[in-house]
């Protein structure tokens, strides 16, 4: 008798693509439409982990396989644990420990969305530096319909939009479009599904022009200011330029636009 046939492997979960200075993360659970899973987020979380250490690595850009970027947490694993704590506060510790990850990478990272983006789909969005979406796409944290209400999403959208419309969003669990998700600042931009790509490119290439010093010096400060008040933060945020002010790379770039050329950033 022939041997039998060997069961499909199963695809991975993450897709990791490098080129340019840029590495490109693509959710692969299409079917799901890219909810995150406890084995997705610990991938996602392992990747971003080594992308921390790779300075070849300037900028990030997560995007999802199939119709939408992501739909939040999978629900039918939650259920399939039915009661268990334990489970439910690993998940919910591993999604905040991801978004943290995502806020404290060195570099940035972009969200490149498309179809929708709900609930910890949306906080993903939220948690991102930038974010571009195809004029389609619709944004929302729905959890209040199903009788689980948003609240670990909320931290995110509390601090990437208006608070008045961050609680219309959760208190209704109505999707909002690209347009308003922009005039939110919850997404940079909204264009066309052709140019999805390559303006997210575009963007991308514009921060991986900069000194990669500085842009991390850069990012670490946003997130650490606007936690203090207003005195703490500009104290804080002067030693922070004192300290850049002596890296090589700040007198290259100042040296370069008196002279009128083009820096050669050196990342020190």
């Amino acid at each position: 008798m022939p041997a039998e046939a060997a069961p499909a492997s199963e695809p991975p979960l993450l897709l990791r693509s490098d080129s340019g200075g840029i590495a490109r993360l693509t959710m692969n659970r299409p079917r799901q439409y890219n909810a995150l899973s406890m084995a997705l987020m610990t991938e996602l979380q392992a990747t971003l982990d080594e992308i921390a250490e790779d300075s070849s690595v300037r900028a990030v850009i997560i995007e999802g396989a199939g119709k939408g970027f992501c739909a939040g947490h999978d629900l039918k694993e939650l259920r399939a644990q039915s009661g268990d704590r334990a489970f439910y506060q690993s998940v919910f510790k591993q999604c905040s420990k991801l978004m943290i990850r995502l806020t404290n990478l060195p570099q940035p990272v972009i969200a490149k969305v498309h179809g929708i983006a709900t609930a910890a789909g949306c906080q993903m969005v939220a948690t991102c530096d930038l974010a571009v979406a195809d004029a389609a796409s619709h944004f929302g944290t729905p959890g209040v319909n199903i009788g689980l209400f948003c609240s670990t999403p909320m931290v995110a959208l509390s601090r990437a939009v208006p608070r008045k419309q961050a609680m219309e969003m959760l208190l209704t669990g109505e999707m909002i479009d690209a347009e308003t998700a922009v005039g939110l600042g919850l997404i940079n931009r909204a264009v066309a599904a052709s140019d999805l790509e390559s303006e997210t490119e575009r963007l991308a290439a514009k921060v991986v022009a900069k000194s990669p010093l500085t842009v991390k010096i850069g990012k670490e400060a946003f997130y650490r200011q606007v936690e203090y008040g207003l005195v703490e933060a500009y104290a804080y945020t002067s030693e922070v330029m004192t300290t850049n002010m002596l890296a090589r790379d700040a007198e290259e770039g100042i040296d370069a636009f008196i002279e009128k050329r083009r820096p050669e950033w050196q990342g020190r």
